[in-house]
């Protein structure tokens, strides 16, 4: 069983796509951009490639404003829809999910449920990095999930 810990996290660049979307809409989202960076990352030359990811704000009016993509070794010119941004540096609130996508809201509400008990302030900014789920069995993934300490 997983459990709630902080974390420090370093700096990490980022290839991504921008999209603000309904909740309802991240599915497609989130499959859009994953194409688009796939298709990018060869003319990059962004350097190896890490474990794709998604970042977000705070929810707000029913949308989420997100950078869905990867993370990379250098930094890179943009190329279309596809930017260089990161993953900030400091200490982070952490939780791994491990099973399907479809628990990510339990394992988003265990972790900002624990931030709360715990008093700690959130700055705003969340991420979850994904293993690589390509020919994994949904019961094996892990999905590492982190909210930014103010």
């Amino acid at each position: 069983m997983s459990t709630c810990s902080i974390v420090s996290v370093e700096r990490q660049l980022t290839a991504i796509v921008r999209a603000s979307v309904p909740f309802a809409g991240i599915p497609d989202a989130q499959r859009a951009a994953r194409a688009k960076v796939g298709t990018a990352l060869t003319s990059l030359e962004a350097g190896p490639i890490g474990r794709p990811l998604t970042r977000f704000r705070t929810p707000a009016d029913g949308r989420l404003d997100m950078e869905i993509g990867t993370i990379v070794a250098r930094s890179f010119a943009a190329c279309g829809d596809v930017q260089l941004s990161e993953l900030p540096a400091g200490r982070a609130a952490h939780f791994q999910l491990k099973g399907p996508f479809d628990g990510m809201p339990g394992a988003w509400q265990t972790l900002f449920a624990w931030c709360n008990a715990e008093k700690l302030a959130l700055a705003g900014v969340n991420w979850e990095i994904y293993s690589p789920w390509e020919g994994v069995d949904p019961a094996n993934l892990e999905t590492d999930l982190y909210a930014l300490l103010a």
